[in-house]
């Protein structure tokens, strides 16, 4: 039955024909509503093939970070993971990064000016990658830390008898020392006593070394632990986790609330770190901390949007990946094992690279660059200056990306040690380039990293506007009619021009100046049309 006779029906019901008129001319006017609401439709989907794709604030496209940027071996060894396990290889790549610094930080450093230079960086690298639970984040992490927990089995294996032998020595040493500091305070005279105080100190002075069992990474430490993890093993340790509890450590879950952040941002530096204090004592010259961490996204917007992590800048010193989850879409029915050759291979180059591993720290050998490496490195450092600046495109990230060029330096000098391993004297061309790709590739992840930690506000307050001119039909409009409509968010200019360039930048808005007669111009925004094609 057809929709006026529906109404003719149910207007004999209630009698009379003026209802019946009523209904008829309801039933036009909302005929010519649709006719008029689908040729807008049209009329904004003809405008908007003109426009390209906008880009919502806080949904920053995040590029692929491919294999290929790693040293030959790692990037089998990265890509056959990733193909194994159908996961995005940003996560193998960043764990890839993570490795490579656990076997190299501490023992070198790397110099852009040259060796002889005061500025260096050391090879320590913060990696955290943001993926769905379910994403497979532990086989990957599994699958590349492998080689580390079999070095340290090898060791221990390996040092058993010599570590038992100065264990049982330094108890002997103890024993006697104890027995020794009795007979000098029982003394008969001062002569005797200083006898008995010299066989002490000689005593002290043959004590072994205590020896241990190296370790190269742990997964959930405290802060005071992990002080000494690096007083106990050459002043290095890498955190290797894809679990939050680090962050939750961070945050002060076994200190009463209090932050504990020293030990982190000086472990990223290599700052001389001095703890006294009556439970605990912890002197290391030259920390190197390295993390490797793959989280759920919704947790580490919970527990890393702490204010005290912007402003310290630990954040700032992470390096992001936020790869687009295939949770949904693997083929289950699929299994591809990691051929055996590309393992070993991998293994056998980790190992090779630990075997100049010192238990007991030396002083770091520098790397310098070659002169074409250098321009690589210092015009990425300039083109990334540039944009930190006032309304540039990275000024609300500035924190971040001022870190950056440091960062392309060390990854730069992990590459070039993972291809030639101590036989590297520079780091060259062609490793400073991948590192400089790579670099430019995690901008975007940053982007997307700090969007979901509620960190960028110029973000905040372009989807607000998005909002206000997606709900009231505002295709066109005033700046001045813009604020006016939130006043109460856009009390300065400024803010509001920060905002409304994002949108300019993102593709979501046109700016443009109208002349007046004998006034200023008008600043006019026209937003993409294609936003508006669902909500019209």
């Amino acid at each position: 039955m057809s929709e006026r006779s529906d109404f003719n029906d149910l207007a004999r019901e209630v009698g009379g024909g003026a209802v019946t008129a009523v209904i008829s001319s309801a039933i036009a006017n909302h005929r010519q509503r649709d006719e008029i609401a689908a040729k807008r439709d049209s009329e904004v989907r003809q405008i908007g093939e003109n426009w390209p794709d906008p880009i919502l604030p806080g949904h920053v496209p995040v590029p692929d970070i491919p294999v290929d940027l790693l040293p030959s071996w790692v990037k089998d060894m990265a890509g056959a993971v990733a193909e194994s396990t159908q996961t995005p290889p940003a996560l193998a790549v960043m764990v890839s990064l993570s490795v490579l610094a656990t076997c190299l930080h501490r023992r070198f450093e790397v110099a852009p000016w040259g060796e002889d230079d005061d500025y260096t960086e050391p090879l320590s690298i913060w990696t955290l990658t943001a993926l769905p639970s379910g994403s497979r984040k532990t086989a990957v992490i599994g699958a590349l830390a492998a080689p580390l927990v079999h070095w340290e089995k090898l060791e221990r294996d390996r040092l058993r008898q010599e570590i038992a032998r100065a264990h049982s020595a330094r108890l002997v040493a103890k024993k006697r020392i104890e027995k020794l500091t009795k007979d000098a305070v029982n003394a008969e005279n001062d002569q005797e006593r200083e006898r008995i105080r010299k066989m002490i100190e000689d005593e002290e002075n043959a004590m072994p070394p205590e020896l241990r069992a190296p370790r190269l990474f742990t997964g959930d430490v405290t802060a005071e632990r992990l002080q000494a993890l690096l007083v106990e093993h050459g002043e290095r340790m890498s955190v290797m986790s894809d679990e939050a509890g680090i962050f939750l450590i961070m945050a002060g879950m076994y200190s009463g609330g209090m932050a504990s952040l020293d030990v982190f941002l000086q472990g990223h530096a290599g700052m001389p770190m001095r703890v006294d204090r009556a439970d605990r004592c912890a002197h290391v010259d030259r920390p190197a901390l390295t993390f490797g961490l793959a989280l759920q996204p919704g947790v580490l917007a919970d527990v890393a949007s702490s204010r005290r992590f912007r402003d310290s800048g630990l954040l700032a010193r992470f390096l992001f990946a936020m790869p687009d989850s295939n949770v949904g879409q693997r083929d289950v029915r699929r299994r591809w094992s990691i051929p055996n050759y590309i393992r070993q291979e991998y293994e056998r180059r980790l190992h090779g690279l630990l075997d100049g591993r010192e238990q007991f720290a030396s002083k770091p050998r520098v790397l310098g660059m070659t002169a074409p490496a250098r321009d690589i490195w210092l015009d990425f450092a300039d083109e990334i200056e540039k944009q930190q600046g006032e309304r540039g495109a990275l000024e609300s990230i500035a924190d971040w990306s001022s870190k950056l060029p440091g960062a392309a330096a060390r990854i730069a000098a992990l590459f070039e040690l993972g291809e030639d391993g101590e036989a590297a004297r520079e780091v060259g061309e062609s490793a400073t380039s991948k590192a400089v790709a790579l670099c430019r590739l995690l901008i975007q992840h940053a982007h997307a990293a700090f969007g979901l930690l509620g960190a960028d506000a110029t973000d905040t307050d372009a989807t607000t506007i998005v909002k206000w001119a997606r709900e009231g039909g505002h295709i066109s409009f005033s700046k001045r009619q813009c604020q006016k409509a939130m006043e109460g968010r856009f009390r300065t200019i400024s803010r509001l021009d920060k905002a409304l360039e994002r949108l300019a930048h993102s593709d979501v808005a046109r700016i443009d100046k109208v002349p007046n007669k004998g006034a200023p111009p008008t600043t006019m925004i026209r937003m993409n049309p294609k936003l508006f094609v669902d909500s019209i």
